[in-house]
């Protein structure tokens, strides 16, 4: 391992930017404390807080380089990091634009300094960011003294962005295949599309259209997750299933693996068979760049959450929904997508996780038999009413994950009223102490430190 990767969020990484950048072509500085996820190999750290320092209190004229942060800020900063298990990571800015890179006074107050802030932190990394305007590079000393740079920086807010030390250099074969789409977002939206890891919680009806249609976009990675195989009722809306799938009872991930392989013979596509709640199966999703939560269950809807605040990987919430009055009459026909952010559309801040549901997925069919539960009627479903959801999931991915649309500041659901033909967007609550999504709470950036709300195995 020599390269490691640093996660923001938009609101963190417009503050420091705006402390580091005033307009007075001046070097300024901060602190920032980091969660960690060592995921496949690759350290990850999470920015969870945020410290500048005040410009000749804080950040002073040094004694060997042009500044330096005060030993009062750093002790500070180190010791907060230490009881909270967080990293330390020292940041400055360099008037560079797409090319950045640590000066060798800085490199030398590194080696002067770091080896004294890993004893106070106490097995936790400790480490250094500079910042161009568009570039970033890392110094991390880890706690045997290995030091790893930055492969990337990404910034995941409405849109995702990414920051590297310098332009990547794009090398691609030709192909026909993506030549339209190309023509729509370049050679680098391609490559981007083929680096990039999705999940898909759920390959029903709505999970099974957005495998297809990233599978044809060009995604190269999946992680497919649904313990259910494929029956005769499911044949209207799977796609890819056929009848033989049914009788012989195959899975709904081998159907949807199939199927992408068709699309994307390059494709590299993970199955698993079991529920998305447990342990060993919820951490496959930690490997993933952004997740799709096709899955109705309010147990698939509570470790979603977590992951998404816990580990800033974005992702998004879709279904639809058809009810029916008791004389069969259509009361609504609506399909969702509610994006999911680190601290921004918590689904458990706006109700769509109820305890009530948790508790009785949590019982066997006998159980809640017995306890007067019932066992649920399945819901009606129409592919038509899927693909409204599915594709505008995809299409917004598209749009986020490439940044080919601004950033908006405000995360809103959309909901399709199909009844109605109104298209509304809600603005998502936002509780200030919530458990899952706030910084005061439990899980926000903790990465590895936290435990996922998962059963064991």
């Amino acid at each position: 391992m020599t390269t490691c990767q640093l996660k923001m969020t938009r609101q963190d990484f417009n503050r420091v930017m705006s402390h580091l950048f005033p307009g007075d072509d001046d070097e300024h500085a901060a602190v920032l404390l980091a969660g960690v996820s060592l995921i496949e190999g690759r350290l990850t750290l999470l920015v969870r807080e945020t410290y500048v320092a005040r410009e000749g209190i804080d950040y002073v004229h040094g004694k060997t380089g042009y500044r330096a942060l005060a030993p009062t800020f750093i002790h500070r900063c180190i010791t907060r990091a230490r009881d909270e298990r967080l990293v330390y990571l020292a940041i400055h800015n360099h008037l560079s634009d797409e090319y950045v890179g640590f000066s060798s006074v800085d490199l030398a107050s590194h080696e002067r300094g770091y080896p004294a802030l890993l004893q106070i932190a106490r097995g936790m990394p400790v480490g250094a960011l500079v910042f161009g305007k568009r570039s970033i590079e890392a110094d991390i000393w880890l706690p045997d003294r290995t030091r790893l740079s930055l492969e990337q920086a990404i910034v995941v807010g409405s849109t995702i962005h990414r920051l590297t030390p310098s332009p990547t250099l794009i090398t691609v074969s030709r192909t026909e295949t993506y030549d339209r789409q190309v023509r729509m977002f370049g050679k680098a939206g391609q490559i981007e599309l083929r680096k990039c890891r999705v999940g898909i919680i759920g390959l029903g009806g709505i999970g099974s259209l957005v495998a297809e249609y990233l599978a044809r976009l060009g995604v190269g990675h999946f992680c497919l997750i649904d313990d259910d195989w494929v029956e005769h009722t499911n044949l209207s809306r799977i796609i890819g299933a056929s009848a033989e799938d049914a009788i012989a009872r195959v899975y709904k991930v081998e159907v949807c693996k199939r199927m992408i392989l068709q699309a994307n013979v390059e494709a590299d596509v993970q199955t698993l068979t079991e529920d998305v709640s447990r342990e060993t199966v919820a951490k496959r999703l930690l490997a993933c760049d952004f997740i799709f939560l096709a899955a109705d269950s309010m147990r698939a809807r509570l470790v979603f959450n977590a992951i998404v605040h816990q580990y800033f990987i974005p992702g998004v919430q879709l279904g639809s929904k058809i009810r029916c009055g008791s004389n069969g009459s259509l009361l609504e026909v609506m399909s969702a997508n509610r994006s999911v952010r680190p601290g921004k559309g918590c689904l458990w801040c706006n109700q769509f996780i109820d305890p009530t549901g948790l508790a009785k997925e949590a019982k066997t069919d006998e159980e809640r038999k017995a306890q007067q539960y019932g066992v649920e009627e399945p819901n009606p479903s129409v592919i038509s009413l899927n693909a409204i959801s599915a594709s505008h999931a995809v299409n917004d991915f598209l749009l986020d994950y490439l940044c080919l649309r601004p950033e908006s500041e405000a995360l809103q659901y959309e909901h399709i009223h199909c009844l109605r033909d109104v298209r509304t967007l809600v603005t998502p609550r936002k509780d200030a102490d919530c458990p899952e999504c706030s910084r005061e709470g439990r899980r926000f950036g903790r990465g590895d430190s936290a435990d996922l709300p998962c059963a064991e195995g």
